[in-house]
């Protein structure tokens, strides 16, 4: 589980994450309303993740350029959401039992990073 690929795939998510969570956090500190900012930040990460994903982490499975990357380009975008449904889905019962909007935030990271890493390494880079 711990091997090259998964360990590179840490990386390209730290490195989203450190936009996504920039974005959240300057959106809450203008009021902007929790999940909106989740939205927001997560959105930013994608393409972040797109790129450094199909470079670095699974760079010898990325298509051609044609239909055949357009098609991973929209698998990737389909686990992306996938992993924000679960994150806007954290956040908003997060804010419905009282958590704070940044707990959270951290609870729909760790979920959101088993998902979307099982999505892209089985399917959209398969």
């Amino acid at each position: 589980m711990f091997g090259a690929v998964y360990l590179r795939y840490v990386g390209a998510s730290l490195a989203a994450l450190g936009v996504d969570l920039s974005l959240f956090m300057a959106g809450l500190a203008v009021g902007i309303a929790p999940v909106t900012a989740s939205i927001a930040g997560y959105s930013a990460g994608i393409a972040v993740h797109w790129l450094v994903s199909s470079r670095l982490v699974f760079g010898k499975r990325v298509a051609l350029p044609g239909g055949g990357r357009t098609r991973q380009q929209m698998l990737f975008v389909v686990s992306a959401l996938a992993g924000l449904g679960a994150t806007v889905a954290i956040v908003r019962s997060g804010q419905a039992l009282g958590v704070t909007p940044f707990a959270s935030k951290l609870i729909a990271i760790l979920a959101g990073f088993h998902v979307t890493y099982l999505l892209r390494k089985k399917i959209v880079f398969a």
